[in-house]
């Protein structure tokens, strides 16, 4: 059995079973835990981010507006158009750029938390895998005695050994 589990329960004697000590079940595997994201501090809610980016958003259109605005107010010709070109192509690439940074912080957050799950599940299933190799060294050894028993009563053993599904040089 693995270190890392014990079996709550005790053996049982039973009289059918001579001197052999029969376990319950094993227990049951524990669920796999959820990757808990970090703390650090207070964690942004996911509409947050949204709700920045849209506050980034009208910022500019608010920015590129009150441009236009001075625009027509005061030189309504083609150096003003211009001149509002040069203000509103600044604006616009930091907007992009906003947009561009926050989804790739985005992505990188959401294979950080797949990879966190993933490592989770793969230590769970190791731990499976470690209980489950302990559970069949366990059954191997009782098969074994129950044979050796057998063989020592003078009882045929064939039948239990194609029951088991050994080999045939595995006693």
């Amino acid at each position: 059995m693995s270190d890392t589990t014990a079996r709550t329960s005790d053996p049982v004697y039973d009289a059918r079973y001579g001197d052999t000590a029969v376990f319950s079940a094993p227990p049951e595997p524990d669920p796999i835990p959820e990757p808990q994201p970090e703390s650090t501090g207070k964690a942004p809610k996911p509409w947050s981010r949204d709700l920045r980016f849209m506050l980034v958003v009208i910022i500019a259109i608010a920015a590129l507006f009150l441009a236009f605005a001075l625009v027509v107010a005061f030189t309504p010709n083609g150096a003003g158009v211009s001149a509002l070109a040069v203000v509103a192509a600044p604006i616009a690439t930091m907007v992009a750029a906003y947009y561009g940074i926050s989804l790739a912080l985005r992505q990188v957050a959401d294979a950080r938390r797949a990879a966190d799950a993933a490592e989770a599940r793969a230590r769970a299933a190791e731990t499976t895998a470690r209980e489950s190799d302990a559970w069949a060294a366990q059954m191997e050894s009782g098969l074994r005695v129950a044979v050796a028993k057998l063989a020592a009563a003078r009882i045929e053993t064939r039948d239990v050994e194609r029951a088991a599904g050994t080999p045939d040089d595995f006693f």
